[in-house]
């Protein structure tokens, strides 16, 4: 766990001026990705240009709901979202794993070198790394009934995190996390969203780690039309990417693979 530190005067009126000036713009805000890129331009001010946030459940998987989209926000790099996916790595995933046994901030170094870590556990680290996502702290957020979320923030290089900097990004995450929940509440119970067929058989195909190309191939359909479709698609399950997109869809149970 992160410890608790005093602060220099002046660099901690610094932080608590990033950590006001995020909070007081956050309460404005009525939407959950709103909210997230106001956390991202937080994170920015202490050099970590990656963040991710999944609520999670007592099986390790994402919490299944038709009726709502399960909050899953990221902005880690594509190509290392459709790394992970493809290989399953929330499986084995390390943090997820420490996250379930701590109650505060941890740094990923100290995962790493935990005797207890085994070499697929520690792959997923190395693999991560030359993604760009090679230091960081995640903050364990847990909730009745077994639930709990995770956020993560990392830095595309060595230099660890001071700890005054990770108890600020700790407290913006603590906020970040009541405020999604709020927002969620608020929104109330609605319908799913609706896929065509045409739109439900590009993101499987998607899902199962096909190109445009290929699923134009396979559908007999135009590449172009395979990205118009899967952009509505993840328009629809309000998501950033078609690794995104294809994990809600799973989740929501609209695909199977």
């Amino acid at each position: 766990m992160i410890s608790s530190i005093h602060f220099p005067k002046a660099a901690e009126e610094a932080f608590a001026v990033e950590l006001g000036r995020f909070l007081a713009l956050a309460d404005g805000v009525a939407q959950t990705e709103q909210l997230f890129d106001l956390l991202a331009t937080f994170a920015m001010n202490f050099n970590c240009p990656w963040i991710a946030y999944g609520t999670l459940t007592t099986d390790q998987r994402l919490s299944k709901s038709v009726r709502r989209d399960p909050p899953v926000l990221l902005n880690y790099p594509d190509e290392w979202q459709k790394r992970c996916f493809k290989m399953g790595y929330e499986r084995i995933d390390p943090i997820i794993k420490t996250s379930r046994k701590r109650a505060g901030a941890f740094r990923w170094s100290d995962v790493y070198k935990d005797a207890s870590m085994t070499e697929d556990e520690r792959r997923v680290f190395d693999e991560a790394a030359t993604f760009g996502l090679r230091t960081g702290i995640s903050v364990p957020l847990h909730g009745p009934h077994g639930n709990f979320a995770i956020m993560s923030f990392a830095q595309p290089w060595d230099h660890e995190l001071q700890n005054r900097t990770a108890i600020y990004l700790q407290l913006a995450a603590f906020y970040f996390h009541l405020k999604v929940a709020k927002l969620e509440d608020s929104s109330g119970v609605g319908e799913g969203p609706r896929l065509s067929l045409r739109e439900i058989e590009c993101i499987l195909w998607a899902a199962r780690g096909k190109t445009s190309w290929e699923i134009g191939k396979i559908l007999d359909i135009s590449a172009n039309t395979v990205n118009f479709h899967i952009k509505n698609v993840k328009k629809k399950l309000n998501a950033a990417s078609r690794t995104v997109a294809a994990i809600k869809a799973i989740d929501v149970g609209i695909i199977e693979l």
